[in-house]
C-alpha cells in the first residue's frame, strides 16, 4: 500500500532552526570545526537546586502519573511567580503546565482555531507560530514591524490587520528573533485596539522577560490592561532565563474556560508533564533572582561583542537588541554577490548555507522568521566562540565579489 499523509501536513515546513542545527550536526561529524550559533539554547547549567529537587523527588518515588494540568506545588509557585513578577493573580484552575512553552501554544491553538480563523503574527515572528496555526487550519497574517522602529509593533498597523476572522493576536516581546521589546505605552496603545475587537484572543509568549537589556524592564499586557485578562493567555517557561531547556517545563495563565479547554487537549495528547522535571522547576523558581540577573548582563555583554563586531562589517546593518540572546543583522546588501568558492548570494537562505559550508559559521536564514534579508545568530556561546564566529562571517563578506 501507498503511505498516505494527513491533508494538514502538506506544504508544512521543518523549522529552520532544526534544519540549520541539523546541517551543523552533520559537518561536526565530518570532522569539520563548525561554531553553530542557529538554536537559541542557554550555554548555562541549570539550577544545581533544581537538578537536586528532581533527584530527591526521584528518591521518594514520586514518579507516578502526575495531574494532567500540573502538580499542585508547580502550580502554587507558578501563581506566586505570576504575581510576584508580572502583578497578575490566577487560580490553579487558571494555569497549566505543559511539555515546554510550545506545547501551550499548540493546545491554545488546538483548542480554538477552526479551519479559515486568523492569526495575526507580528514580523519578525518565532518560526512555530504560523506552522502551529496552519496545522489547524489557521490562516497566519503577518504584520511587518520595521528595523526602523526597533521591530515594534505598531497600533496601527494591528489595527488595520483585524478583521472579523481574526482568532488570535500573539505577542512574542522580547521577541525571538530581533530581541524588540514593547514599552508600557506601545502595550496601552494595543490595549485600546483590542478593546475595539472583543473577539480577539490575545498570546503573550513571555519566554524571554528576564533577558531584558540596558536597563529595560518587561511588561505584561495584562497588568497593563487588566480589562482585557479574561482574554489573554500569558506563556512562559523554564527553558531560557533558567537554562532549563531540556527540562521541557512551560506553564500558561489564562482565562479559566481556555485553560479547561487546553487542558482537555493536552489528556488526550501527552498527558500530564514529568514529575521528577515538574519538582525541579518548582526548585528554580524559587531560586534567587540575582543568578538569573547574573546571565542576563552576560548575554548583555555577549550582545555587545557581536553587535559592535557587525557594525564594522561590509554589507550589514543591525539594529540593537533590547532583549532575548539573538542579533538579527541586515545582510541585504550582500545579496547578489558571489562568495568566493563562486556561489552566489540569490537569497537569504542561500546566505545562511554559504556561511556554513564555506566559513564554518551556522546561522538561521530571516525568512524562516518572515523577515527575508536578514540572519538570526544566537549570542548564547561564549566570547571566544562569539569572536570567532565575527571572524569568519567578517571575512566571508570581505571576499565577497
Amino acid at each position: 500500500m501507498s503511505f498516505r499523509l494527513a491533508q494538514r501536513l502538506h506544504g508544512l515546513p521543518q523549522p529552520a532552526t532544526i534544519a540549520m542545527s541539523a546541517k551543523a550536526r552533520a559537518l561536526r561529524a565530518a570532522g569539520v570545526d563548525v561554531i553553530s550559533l542557529a538554536l537559541g539554547e542557554p550555554d548555562f547549567p541549570s539550577p544545581p537546586e533544581a537538578v537536586e529537587a528532581a533527584y530527591q523527588a526521584g528518591l521518594r518515588g514520586d514518579t507516578k502519573y502526575p495531574p494532567v494540568g500540573g502538580q499542585p506545588a508547580l502550580k502554587a509557585a507558578v501563581a506566586k511567580k505570576f504575581l510576584d513578577e508580572n502583578g497578575l493573580s490566577y487560580a490553579p484552575e487558571e494555569i497549566l503546565i505543559g511539555n515546554g512553552g510550545k506545547q501551550l501554544i499548540y493546545n491554545a491553538f488546538a483548542a480554538t482555531i477552526d479551519p479559515g480563523d486568523e492569526v495575526i503574527v507580528p514580523v519578525p515572528y518565532w518560526v512555530s507560530y504560523p506552522i502551529i496555526a496552519q496545522m489547524m487550519g489557521g490562516v497566519a497574517v503577518p504584520v511587518p514591524c520595521l528595523e526602523s522602529d526597533r521591530f515594534r509593533l505598531r497600533a496601527e498597523a494591528l489595527r488595520t490587520a483585524i478583521t472579523s476572522r481574526t482568532r488570535w493576536l500573539v505577542l512574542n516581546f522580547p521577541n525571538n528573533p530581533s530581541g524588540a521589546i514593547l514599552e508600557r505605552d506601545d502595550l496601552e496603545a494595543i490595549a485600546a485596539v483590542l478593546r475595539d475587537a472583543p473577539h480577539v484572543l490575545v498570546m503573550a509568549d513571555e519566554i524571554y522577560e528576564h533577558l531584558t537589556f540596558d536597563g529595560r524592564r518587561h511588561v505584561s499586557l495584562a497588568s497593563v490592561a487588566p480589562d482585557l485578562k479574561d482574554r489573554i493567555l500569558t506563556i512562559n517557561g523554564m527553558a531560557k532565563a533558567y537554562a532549563m531547556t531540556g527540562w521541557r517545563v512551560g506553564f500558561g495563565g489564562g482565562p479559566q474556560p481556555l485553560i479547561k479547554a487546553m487542558t482537555s487537549i493536552q489528556s488526550n495528547a501527552t498527558s500530564g508533564i514529568c514529575t521528577l522535571a515538574q519538582a525541579g522547576a518548582v526548585a528554580a523558581l524559587s531560586t534567587p533572582a540575582a543568578r538569573r540577573d547574573a546571565m542576563r548582563d552576560v548575554y548583555q555583554q555577549r550582545r555587545d561583542i557581536v553587535v559592535t563586531a557587525l557594525r564594522t562589517m561590509k554589507h550589514v546593518s543591525c539594529a540593537m537588541p533590547e532583549g532575548a540572546f539573538y542579533a538579527f543583522p541586515g545582510i541585504g546588501a550582500a545579496l547578489g554577490k558571489t562568495t568566493a568558492k563562486g556561489r552566489v548570494l540569490t537569497d537569504d537562505v542561500a546566505f545562511a548555507e554559504a556561511l556554513l559550508e564555506e566559513a564554518h559559521v551556522s546561522v538561521v536564514p530571516g525568512s524562516a522568521f518572515g523577515q527575508p534579508g536578514h540572519i538570526r545568530l544566537s549570542v548564547a556561546a561564549s566570547d571566544d566562540m562569539l569572536r570567532e564566529a565575527c571572524l569568519r562571517l567578517s571575512h566571508f563578506l570581505d571576499t565577497l565579489g
